[in-house]
């Protein structure tokens, strides 16, 4: 099953991966206080699809191209996984029916993952 998301446009140092994503919806909207991101006047909203079959491949481009002089980051899920992507760092949760065990990797996908149990609740 495809990821499903949404990826903030001005979060990203380069946005030339729109062209390679499923881009189901776009809304924009003005910045408020509560957005919490004084340096920009609007957020350009991309609800996207992942498919699951490259989803490595997007997850790492995805972490390459988030602006890194903030605090951005994006979250996508499908019926197996929710992940987090930060500039060179990808969480990726396995989710079971009653547990989520947390797969993390950090920085390149291809470096070893370790299992941790999730506690949050």
């Amino acid at each position: 099953m495809n990821f499903k998301g949404i990826i903030i446009e001005e979060s990203l140092k380069n946005n030339s991966i729109f062209k390679e994503l499923i881009i189901i919806k776009t809304t924009s909207e003005s910045v408020t206080k509560s957005h919490k991101t004084p340096w920009l006047n609007k957020w350009t909203i991309h609800q996207v699809e992942i498919p699951e079959e490259n989803s490595d491949y997007f997850f790492d481009k995805l972490s390459k191209s988030l602006d890194n002089s903030h605090e951005w980051y994006i979250e996508v899920e499908n019926n197996k996984f929710n992940v987090l992507i930060f500039h060179d760092r990808i969480i990726k949760k396995r989710i079971f029916k009653n547990k989520t065990f947390s797969l993390v990797s950090l920085g390149k996908l291809k470096k070893k993952a370790k299992i941790i149990p999730d506690l949050s609740i």
